[in-house]
């Protein structure tokens, strides 16, 4: 089966590739905003064009000969990406007209011996046609007129001209994928775990917090295993969460959340689990997303001993008992340390999300679980339950069909929860029980 071709879009910053990538895709996948380098790591987008599937990659603008730490690793993206792609997009200001910078990125893209289309953006009514011509000085062919942001001009002439020559791509039959979400505070290791676990410079890493501003998603086959991880912004308490860029990064981590199959909550090994690390647990548990916590940068902790790790999963579990169900794993992702078993751990944590319990077993469980301890009666009525049954995976949740709502509480329905767990494992997975009366829908 062919695999989809990639398109990479490249350019200087605020030239308006994002806009270039949400019209192509029909939505605000990429964050737009008027600031230069929003766009910092390389992000994969599926396009349908004219029944024609590829992937696109929208990059980080490049400024070349800028010393700027965050600004050579932009540079550094647009290289990876250019050497995956089958075809590159170069995006140029019409409005701006040619710039130095332009001319040195051309330069650049020479070298790749990749097909390289010039798209003119801000093209927006056909008196500004006359600015396409400067850009054919660039060398690189034939330059097109376009609108990213109205659409109005020349960017389905530009995609049919692209997309002539690339390979047909056919769906792999039974290509299944674990989605898993890196999630945690700024600044914690996430992008540094998600490049020691793709083995190359995936994703910008770097000192400066905050400098993952959108999801990225990545796919790769471990031991014949196929994921997509996805790499997500730095959720900070949410007073500290200013409108704009950091808000908008804020709520696509929080949809590479909910849209995963596992998520990996990392905390910092040297600071311990903070009050934020368990509003984002609680956050996971919400959305129903099965859990593994792992513990990072254990290699800055010092007298390191089997009790030191005893005593760190402790602490989580006192201080975050909304998580007990959660796997931990302590790891440096800077050293590799036992990165190789993050796997196993969501492989685990996977499977038993996805559980399904034979009815008659569960209900011989639950009713074991109510002869042993019965609910506590309230003004003289007990609480009866006739029977149960699972109603959905992912997470596993389970229906319990009784006489009356009012006299499961919360504790009884953590005992119930807990005597599953007992007899079904459940490990790193949330368990929801919904409670009905019979005859009720």
């Amino acid at each position: 089966m062919n695999k989809k071709s990639i398109i990479a879009i490249v350019g200087r910053p605020n030239v308006g590739k994002s806009t270039f990538v949400n019209r192509l895709i029909g939505s605000r996948e990429s964050i737009v905003d008027d600031m230069p380098g929003v766009t910092r790591d390389r992000l994969y987008f599926d396009v349908d064009w004219a029944g024609i599937h590829f992937t696109v990659i929208d990059t980080g603008g490049i400024v070349p000969g800028m010393d700027d730490e965050i600004m050579l690793s932009i540079s550094s993206q647009v290289e990876i990406a250019s050497e995956q792609a089958d075809a590159i997009i170069f995006i140029v200001d019409g409005k701006e007209g040619l710039t130095p910078a332009d001319e040195d990125i051309a330069n650049m893209l020479r070298k790749t011996k990749k097909s390289v289309f010039i798209a003119v953006n801000k093209i927006d009514t056909p008196d500004n046609a006359a600015l396409i011509n400067e850009f054919y000085g660039l060398g690189l062919g034939e330059p097109h007129g376009i609108s990213a942001m109205h659409g109005t001009a020349g960017v389905g002439d530009l995609l049919d001209e692209v997309i002539k020559n690339l390979p047909e791509y056919t769906e792999e039959e039974g290509e299944k994928r674990v989605k898993i979400a890196v999630s945690g505070r700024p600044n914690v290791g996430k992008s540094s775990l998600v490049n020691k676990m793709l083995g190359e410079e995936r994703v910008i890493v770097s000192e400066v917090s905050g400098t993952t501003r959108d999801a990225i998603d990545v796919n790769l086959t471990v031991e014949g295993k196929n994921y997509t991880i996805a790499d997500t912004a730095g959720i900070r308490k949410k007073a500290r969460v200013e409108y704009g860029v950091e808000k908008f990064s804020v709520t696509r981590a929080f949809r590479a959340i909910r849209e995963s199959d596992v998520v990996l909550l990392l905390i910092d090994a040297v600071e311990g689990i903070s009050d934020q690390d368990k509003k984002i647990g609680q956050k996971i548990i919400e959305e129903g997303r099965a859990i593994v916590i792992i513990v990072n940068k254990w290699d800055l902790v010092e007298n390191k001993t089997t009790h030191t790790i005893n005593e760190f999963t402790k602490k989580i579990r006192n201080e975050a008992p909304h998580l007990d169900f959660a796997p931990i794993l302590f790891i440096s992702a800077k050293t590799g340390q036992r990165v190789s078993k993050i796997y196993r751990y969501v492989l685990e944590s996977y499977d038993y999300a996805n559980k399904k319990i034979a009815t008659s077993l569960l209900n011989r469980v639950i009713m074991e679980a109510y002869s042993l301890n019965p609910a506590p009666s309230k003004k003289g009525k007990a609480l009866k339950v006739y029977y149960s049954t699972q109603a959905g995976t992912a997470p596993p949740t389970f229906i319990l069909f009784i006489n009356d709502k009012k006299l499961f509480g919360a504790s009884y329905e953590r005992y119930i929860e807990n005597k599953l767990r007992q007899a079904f494992g459940f490990f790193g997975t949330p368990v929801r029980i919904i409670s009905r009366e019979r005859g009720e829908k």
